[in-house]
This record gives C-alpha cells, structure tokens and sequence, in this order.
C-alpha cells in the first residue's frame, strides 16, 4: 500500500477491524519510511448485474429500482419498511448467487412477485398490475382469481 504522505510502497499494518455494517475492514496502517498513519478500507469487489430488459436492452441492476417498485406497491399497507427492505437484500443475494452475469428482468420480477405474495395479497396485486401490465379488468380479474384458488 503506497504512503499518502511520502509514496513510500511498504506499509504495516497497526490495526484491523471490521466496519460497522461488516462489509469492509478498516486498517490502519503505519508507513515504514515516514512512521505517519494513515487509514484503509478492504472490501470484497462486487461484479455489476447486467439487466436485459423486455426490449433486449441491457443496464446496471439498480437495487433502488426494486425497492421503489416494492414500496409503491406496498404503500398505505400495514408492511413496515425494513420487511420490505429484507425482501430486496434476499431477492439481491439470490441473483448474485447465481453467479449470472446477465439477468432478465423478468426473473427480477418474478422473484419479486413470489416473495410479496407471501407477505401481502393487496401488494402483491398491485405490483403484478403493473408488471404484467394488465389491459383490462378481465387481466386483473383473472390473477385475482388465480391468488383465491390458491389459498
């Protein structure tokens, strides 16, 4: 690790602990040239999800995404924000997992819509409206009547 102070490239480290959230491990390190410290920040370097949405066209995964689409969905419904929070961190580390480069937005939606029937009907109604982009109110009759004949 290069000194800051002097570019000197051989450094000790003095401490190390993880942050507070434990994604990364703060060092603190002492030059061995100018003896002057200074801090480091080791974490694990995420590969970028490459989303191909319905028209082939390819972006960065925004977890802000996801989680706008979620709480628009679970809006003005008894769901506290962290259930809702805990939803998108699983639904990321099932994507990251499977060790995909590109995911289809679909898949995204589809995890998504499996998770939020799970937690609330009412949510999960309104999500798949817009996801599936319902046309009618037939579209709309027939999925509410798929969710009553599964329970």
């Amino acid at each position: 690790m290069k000194c800051p102070y002097c570019g000197y490239g051989e450094s000790k480290v003095v401490d190390s602990r993880p942050t507070d959230e434990e994604a990364a491990i703060r060092r603190r390190r002492e030059c061995e040239r100018c003896s002057k410290r200074f801090t480091t920040y080791e974490k694990i370097e995420e590969m970028p999800l490459i989303i191909v949405k319905k028209d082939g066209s390819r972006e960065v995964y925004q977890r802000n995404k996801v989680l706008h689409g979620l709480l628009k969905a679970c809006e003005k419904r008894p769901i506290p924000v962290s259930e809702i929070e805990k939803l998108v961190e699983d639904i990321e580390k099932e994507l990251y997992n499977s060790m995909e480069k590109e995911i289809d937005s679909k898949q995204i939606g589809e995890l998504v819509m499996n998770r939020l029937k799970k937690i609330d009907d009412v949510a999960y109604v309104r999500f798949a409206s817009v996801y599936r982009q319902f046309k009618d109110i037939n579209t709309f009759l027939q999925e509410l009547n798929k969710l009553i004949n599964e329970r």
